[in-house]
């Protein structure tokens, strides 16, 4: 992998990172059950897209 991809996959995990961080806050906010647990699979989905990246390290 050259260094511009790895800067590449960081970034992506830098991303994706945030995006868990911020549903997994949004949906402790929220008081509907049903969208709670849609934003906490959206949560769930960011992870799992997380730990793709970081396995290509």
């Amino acid at each position: 992998m050259t260094s511009k991809e790895l800067l590449y996959v960081e970034d992506a995990l830098g991303h994706e990172q945030y995006f868990k961080t911020q549903c997994s806050e949004t949906a402790s906010r929220i008081q509907d059950s049903e969208l709670r647990s849609f934003a906490q699979d959206i949560q769930t989905r960011h992870q799992e897209i997380f730990q793709n990246f970081y396995n290509l390290l």
